[in-house]
């Protein structure tokens, strides 16, 4: 267990890859705070996940520093500290760029890059203020940090600003002792992914034309990327972002 007796927060954990993180953590003797605003999901999860460690669920709104804080006052309060913070949450909307509403635009950036934010800087007063130690955040970015897809723009938009963001926080609290890095995943077998993509065939052909892997990954896969990016194995790492995409990025074209 390469990260036993640690504290992490974990946004986005009732589903898909926070989820998967969380169950992962557990495994490596990591104390966890699941959060999620999804309260009943997130219940269910974390008293499923308690039966194999110390787990326990927050409700949090990501976009709401108020609502964040809280958060890592609660995690602080009841196990002492936070080692680990994954800035997971995320929330899609889709339609053509000049069809995007105010309203779509302002909710996926308050939840995907704002939210990213705040839990950044909530966490990182956390560590400065319980000793030199420091600790490790990451943040969920995508592929979508590089590439654009026109059906997602606020998403794009969003993502591209975790990698700045992920830069901008690594140099910042690098005399804090302090690490962020970021996991750019490709298309990964969530919920979403299974339900929505996976049952379309002509969807899952366009996907997996862009995939040299010619598969989605598993959101225990990108779990195991934040086990590495906690832990010392990656103790000269920082302001980096892992990109998980079964080789999308270097693709070039399709035929």
């Amino acid at each position: 267990m390469r990260l036993k007796d640690k504290v992490a927060v974990v946004t986005g954990a009732s589903n898909g890859i926070g989820l998967a993180i969380s169950q992962r953590y557990i495994a490596e003797g990591v104390k966890v705070v699941m959060t999620d605003i999804d309260t009943d999901k997130g219940q269910i999860e974390s008293q499923d996940l308690s039966s194999k460690g110390d787990v326990i669920f927050v409700q949090c709104d990501v976009g709401d520093k108020a609502s964040v804080d809280q958060l890592f006052s609660k995690a602080a309060e009841h196990f002492g500290r936070v080692d680990i913070a994954v800035a997971n949450a995320a929330i899609l909307r889709t339609g053509a760029f000049v069809d995007i509403s105010e309203e779509d635009f302002d909710a996926v950036i308050r939840v995907n890059l704002k939210g990213v934010f705040l839990t950044g800087q909530a966490a990182a007063r956390q560590m400065v203020k319980q000793d030199p130690q420091g600790g490790t955040i990451i943040n969920m970015s995508s592929t979508n940090q590089v590439l654009a897809i026109p059906q997602i723009s606020p998403y794009v938009i969003a993502k591209g600003g975790v990698g700045q963001l992920t830069k901008v926080m690594a140099i910042s609290l690098v005399e804090q002792n302090i690490r962020v890095n970021g996991i750019g995943p490709g298309s990964v077998a969530t919920e979403m992914f299974l339900n929505n993509i996976a049952t379309d065939e002509k969807a899952l052909a366009a996907v997996m034309s862009r995939t040299p892997m010619k598969r989605p990954a598993e959101p225990s896969e990108i779990a195991s990327i934040a086990v590495f990016l906690a832990s010392e194995d990656s103790s000269y790492i920082t302001g980096q972002t892992i990109f998980a995409d079964g080789g999308r990025l270097p693709l070039a074209y399709t035929c």
